[in-house]
């Protein structure tokens, strides 16, 4: 055969390779649809929190986050629960929170009122970071003046540093 031919040839064969190959479709992943859910009182709910969830979402009812000694930093433990109350805050955008510092005795009344200032201000730091709205957030601090312990020990002053959680709009 001569050299034009076989050149005819081969450009046939690629040129019906190319033709009889298949397009691939490439198909679009499928989104599961957004389940409705129905709550006890006959509310839609559609997986956003209401206001009885705090009382009984085991995630909101925990309203204390803790401290280290002379430290104003959010502990990891910590970081799921301000994530439940970011998203209830995201749900309801009419609730507010007022966020309570609070300190042991140790330490003069000025700094323990500047601690748990800052204190409350992690707290209202982490919520913003996690979606919660700084419009709906007001931190108070209350210093050394509320313990929840007045005993003279460590474990004592461990649950006197802390930050409250209290719903002012639910």
């Amino acid at each position: 055969m001569n050299k034009t031919v076989r050149v005819t040839l081969a450009a046939l064969l690629c040129v019906g390779a190319v033709a009889c190959h298949k397009k691939q479709e490439v198909k679009q992943p499928v989104q599961p649809p957004v389940q409705q859910t129905v709550d006890n009182s006959g509310n839609n709910t559609n997986g956003k929190y209401q206001p009885s969830d705090l009382d009984t979402d085991a995630c909101l009812r925990q309203r204390v986050v803790y401290f280290d000694f002379d430290k104003n930093e959010v502990k990891p433990e910590f970081q799921q629960i301000v994530a439940c109350h970011a998203k209830y805050l995201q749900d309801r955008p009419s609730s507010a929170i007022s966020l309570e510092g609070n300190t042991d005795e140790r330490g003069t009344r000025e700094y323990n009122l500047g601690l748990g200032e800052r204190r409350g201000n992690a707290v209202s730091s982490a919520l913003q970071a996690a979606g919660g709205s700084a419009g709906q957030l007001n931190v108070v601090s209350y210093g050394k003046e509320k313990p929840t312990c007045r005993e003279h020990n460590d474990d004592c002053w461990s649950k006197n540093r802390r930050v409250e959680i209290v719903y002012t709009a639910k």
